[in-house]
């Protein structure tokens, strides 16, 4: 452990930089680093991603030098490395063996980064089972916990997640996963199956799709075999049906799958589903299966933040890097990235490898510029107008209040609250002004958003409830999901 006088060195390090640099930038590349010790005039670092090495290392290598200078005159270089390369058994303070752990040299690290391709764990091969007859859906190896990035909109399903695929019992049953498209959803599905059978391979895991699903039984019928396919799905310890919303409308199918799924419960087998909606919102399914639904743990995955964009961004460039070779990808164009692609992690991770594929195939070198250039037809669909009429639409469902009781002159405080919360977002969200605020509520007075504004600005600040509540909303807004 680095002593208390060098820890704190190293806070008022990090409080110089925060400072100069402001809490976004600092947050993205130095909220992460971490002090490990130090040694006969040089410090050592270490982040998690060698992406994030490199890029500390060209921008603010000589900047790190002078501030640490400025505490020590003894200490002449600072030494970063990729945490996960450190070997463990090493002591904090010893020397560097591996590359990533030389000295941090701007002038080393400044040009393209090259990283080799490096021996990456595969999850174990999946048994003769189920995909092999046609039954089940191939796992695929990307999906695992390892590789998914954990933020505020996703910590939760995240933690379910984990926690069923680990248990040596049923704990929630169902565990019901629900967000929109390209959130996460089948990433986790994914990593649970992964993580079960390489705790217990002798569990039989069935994954498969609604789509799936139906085909199977309407197969089975024709056939005139509904007894193997019951046998089948029914003989499993673990059953993962993604995007259930697909057997909306199909009557029959929701009578095999009710059956089904009661079948597994009563026998204390694990049942995970997925849709884009909770239990409550899936239209055209049976009320009895909504509520089965619900039985379990409902855990929701919100639209990402900026935050997790950015994380999710770093995470792919290392990965790149790691794969393909010589590949320079500048910070800021995975920070304008970040702020730019809102609308779903499949859209994000698609718009760096269009970059980087334009890149390598005409041999430009990326800039916020080509990025620009090369995305232009996505940026333009990601640049959504946020109305004042979908503002109020959102507020309402969130707080389960009637549109036409925000617009009216009711006090209630059920009523007030989601209306200054509605205000308050049209002021932040859209160009209107004050006065066509007003008139949007209701025919209210400028004077009335104002007021409004202040209020829901004071309680973020005393209230952690509304700051979520906004925050949700703001996401659900500018991603264009959240609850229908």
């Amino acid at each position: 452990m680095p002593s208390l006088a060098l820890a704190d060195q190293w806070r008022r390090v990090r409080s110089r930089l925060q400072a100069e640099l402001g809490e976004a930038t600092f947050n993205s590349w130095f909220k992460q680093v971490e002090l490990v010790g130090a040694d006969d005039g040089r410090v050592a670092l270490t982040v998690p991603t060698r992406f994030i090495r490199n890029w500390i290392a060209s921008h603010y290598a000589d900047r790190l030098g002078e501030l640490w200078a400025d505490e020590d005159a003894g200490y002449t270089r600072v030494d970063i490395a990729v945490s996960a390369e450190v070997a463990p058994q090493r002591r904090p303070d010893a020397a560097p063996e591996c590359a990533e752990a030389a000295p941090l040299r701007a002038d080393e690290a400044r040009g393209a980064a090259t990283a080799r391709p490096a021996a990456q764990p595969m999850p174990q091969p999946m048994p003769q089972g189920f995909e092999d007859a046609g039954v089940g859906a191939p796992l695929d190896p990307r999906f695992t916990f390892d590789a998914f990035i954990v933020g505020k909109s996703n910590e939760l399903a995240h933690a379910a997640a984990r926690r069923v695929a680990e248990a040596t019992d049923v704990t929630f049953n169902p565990l019901f996963l629900y967000g929109g498209v390209g959130l996460g959803k089948t990433h986790l599905m994914h990593a649970i199956a992964w993580e079960i059978r390489k705790r217990d391979p002798e569990r039989k895991v069935l994954y498969l799709s609604a789509e799936k699903f139906m085909y199977q039984f309407v197969r089975a019928l024709r056939f005139k075999d509904t007894m193997a396919f019951k046998q089948q799905f029914r003989s499993v310890d673990v059953l993962m049906i993604d995007d259930v919303q697909f057997i909306s409308g199909k009557d029959s199918t929701q009578e095999e799958f009710f059956h089904t799924f009661n079948a597994l419960i009563d026998h204390n087998r694990q049942v995970i589903i997925s849709a884009d909606r909770s239990p409550s919102d899936l239209e055209g399914i049976e009320e009895r299966i909504r509520s089965r639904l619900g039985w379990g743990l409902a855990a929701d995955i919100h639209p990402t933040d900026y935050e997790l964009r950015l994380g999710i961004l770093q995470a792919k460039a290392d990965e790149m890097m790691q794969r393909n070779g010589p590949v320079t990808i500048p910070g800021g164009v995975l920070e304008f990235l970040a702020h730019r692609i809102v609308s779903n992690v499949r859209e994000l991770e698609g718009a760096l490898k269009r970059v980087v594929a334009y890149a390598s195939l005409v041999g430009r070198p990326i800039t916020p510029e080509m990025t620009q250039e090369v995305l232009r037809d996505l940026l333009r669909s990601n640049d959504r107008k946020v109305t004042i009429e979908e503002i109020q639409r959102r507020v309402a469902e969130y707080y389960n209040v009637r549109l036409a009781d925000m617009l009216s002159a009711r006090r209630a405080r059920a009523v007030a609250r989601p209306r200054q919360v509605a205000m308050y977002l049209s002021k932040q969200l859209t160009t209107r002004s004050l006065p066509e605020i007003g008139r949007k509520f209701g025919g209210r007075d400028h004077t009335t958003v104002i007021h409004a504004v202040r209020k829901i600005d004071e309680l973020r600040q005393a209230d952690s409830g509304i700051e979520e509540d906004v925050d949700l909303l703001r996401r659900m807004l500018e991603g264009g999901h959240g609850p229908n």
